[in-house]
């Protein structure tokens, strides 16, 4: 057996009652607690995340510029490339998580992917330093580079998108993969499993640290090889680091094709739309708990009013099965488990809420756009060094650090206190505080803007005379919102999802945010449409002293608080996963 081919024993050859049965070891034996798993693994795959994602951010924080300055794009079209870009990455997070969940299961898909992500990183480093970043030192903020050729654009946006492949289809495997190491069921490591998410959360940002200063400060200054080399490394060592760590790891054996088995569901039901319901779930079709270890370790979903529909495919008839030598054979396309069923409905149960934390993300990422452009327009000098405006986004990554604390060790309890119970706020509670202090960062970006034009030279390219530490609050207030927002996704889709769509679960999360920038470009495009229109410069012009960027927050400020009513009115009408044996949890709830 390999590394990569994981199986899972019989019920009966666990004997040591600690032992995990929906989990294996690298051996192929049940998973034992003090063995495998446990911060044992979590442990080294925080260090990991920390590492790939000072990587990623090593491209990322910076990319707008090296769009304005290296490739000479204007400022909205380099801030809709770099939307589209993230939100690519973000779309490549379904495809590890369907591989990953299907047939090759998390530990293969990390490794996979870091490779790939490693590959692009080494082959962006080799393309600016032979073909891009010429002369050598230009792209700073005084010497700017030569031409390029259609190839050489071809060949950095073919390497960019691998790195986004790369990243996009590992970041939701190993989230799901970490949550993997932490058994739900055992109550010694169930809240381990929810602060695991915080901490994971705090190495993407910690990791993310040295790349908003260090490797900003150099890009800024035409460094830009240099910075895209430091990437490279850090990448590669985050995938010994992951490799290395083997033995420590607890798997879940791939639940089998995911797609045909939400196809299946919506064929039975269908093929049956004129068979009589019987009155109770009991007369509905399920597996024995032999048959889901064999499909994968899955457990029993319960039976869920709502999306009656659907159920038609439980329902069970003549023409059913098939007979051959003395064994039944179920049609799996006429015939589905209530599991299976309720696979479907969890999913279009978590479509409505997905759909309301997309206007979030629009939010989010104007902090690698429009926050840089706007900063770049501002008096940057701290201490006789003048700083590169992608630094201030430190102040996101300690307000991060900060309010996740803040959290843990306060707020949590303090609410736990009044309420008299162990849970606290719910996951979709905290997610729409997070929508409420985004709407709030929003107005105070724009707040900031209106003063920065106050004080312009109008007509001319000179920096405004307000200086860039005033950016400071819209920054810590994003960040705040992460932790309510991003956190509380990760452990709400993860823990709403069924056994078998872990992966996909955490992929929800970061489509999310492609789909936010995605939307993010849609709405720059539509609004300078709009505002440019007989001549004008528009909102967000070149020239940030000729347009209204206030105007644009101030519009995201309002869709924001006109996104927060229907996320209410949502998590209100949500009903949670009933998982069999812990269908008394409803952690995922929005009632106070």
């Amino acid at each position: 057996m390999t590394m990569f081919d994981l199986k899972i024993l019989s019920k009966e050859d666990a004997q040591d009652k600690d032992i995990l049965e929906s989990s294996v070891e690298f051996t192929g034996q049940h998973a034992a607690e003090g063995r495998s798993g446990g911060w044992l693994a979590g442990n080294f795959l925080l260090v990991n995340q920390g590492l790939a994602t000072l990587a990623f951010f090593g491209v990322n924080v910076n990319l707008v510029l090296f769009l304005t300055r290296v490739l000479q794009q204007s400022n909205a079209v380099a801030a809709n490339n770099v939307s589209k870009w993230t939100g690519a990455l973000n779309i490549f997070s379904l495809v590890g998580a369907f591989l990953s969940d299907s047939c090759w299961g998390g530990y293969k898909t990390c490794v996979v992917f870091q490779a790939v992500f490693v590959f692009g990183l080494t082959v962006l480093s080799l393309t600016s330093h032979l073909f891009l970043v010429k002369p050598s030192g230009c792209g700073d903020q005084w010497t700017p580079c030569g031409s390029h050729t259609s190839l050489e654009v071809s060949l950095f946006y073919f390497v960019i998108y691998m790195v986004a492949l790369g990243n996009g289809g590992y970041q939701p495997t190993v989230a799901s993969f970490g949550a993997d190491q932490f058994d739900e069921d055992d109550p010694k490591e169930a809240p381990s499993k929810d602060t695991f998410f915080l901490y994971f959360y705090l190495a993407l940002n910690l990791g993310s640290l040295f790349s908003n200063t260090c490797l900003s400060y150099f890009e800024d200054r035409g460094m830009w090889a240099w910075g895209f080399w430091a990437s490279t490394v850090s990448a590669f060592v985050a995938l010994l680091i992951f490799v290395g760590a083997t033995p420590t790891y607890r798997h879940r054996k791939p639940g089998g094709n995911t797609l045909s088995r939400f196809c299946q569901v919506v064929v039975g039901a269908s093929r049956k739309w004129r068979v009589g319901m019987p009155p109770g779930a009991d007369d509905l079709y399920e597996e024995d708990g032999k048959e889901l270890q064999v499909a994968g370790g899955r457990r029993r979903i319960l039976h869920t009013e709502g999306f009656g529909f659907l159920d038609r495919a439980a329902v069970v008839d003549s023409d059913d099965f098939t007979f051959q030598a003395q064994s039944t054979r179920r049609k799996l396309w006429r015939l589905c488990t209530i599991t299976q069923v309720e696979e479907v409905k969890c999913v279009l149960r978590l479509l409505p809420i997905w759909l309301c934390t997309i206007l979030y993300s629009v939010v989010f990422t104007q902090m690698a756009s429009l926050f840089v452009v706007q900063g770049a327009a501002m008096r940057r000098t701290v201490g006789g060094v003048t700083i590169p405006p992608s630094i201030m986004s430190a102040f996101d990554i300690l307000s991060v650090v900060a309010f996740i604390f803040f959290y843990k060790r306060l707020l949590q309890p303090l609410v736990c206190r009044v309420r008299k119970n162990t849970t606290g706020l719910t996951e979709l509670q905290r997610m729409g505080i997070g929508l409420i202090i985004a709407a709030l960062a929003m107005v105070s970006a724009g707040v900031v803007e209106h003063f920065r034009l106050k004080l312009r030279c109008r007509g001319c390219t000179a920096a405004s005379s307000l200086h860039i530490m005033w950016q400071v609050p819209q920054y810590v207030l994003v960040g705040a919102s992460e932790v309510f927002m991003y956190v509380s996704q990760l452990q709400f889709f993860n823990g709403q999802t069924p056994d078998g769509l872990k992966s996909f679960g955490s992929a929800l999360y970061m489509t999310s945010i492609a789909f936010g920038n995605f939307f993010s470009d849609f709405i720059v495009t539509i609004v300078m449409k709009i505002t440019s229109k007989g001549g004008r410069p528009g909102w967000i012009p070149a020239n940030l002293n000729d347009g209204h960027l206030d105007r644009f927050y101030f519009l995201l400020a309002a869709l924001s608080c006109a996104d927060l009513v229907v996320y209410v009115v949502c998590a209100k009408s949500y009903k949670c996963i009933k998982m069999e044996g812990r269908c008394e949890k409803t952690a995922g709830g929005f009632h106070v």
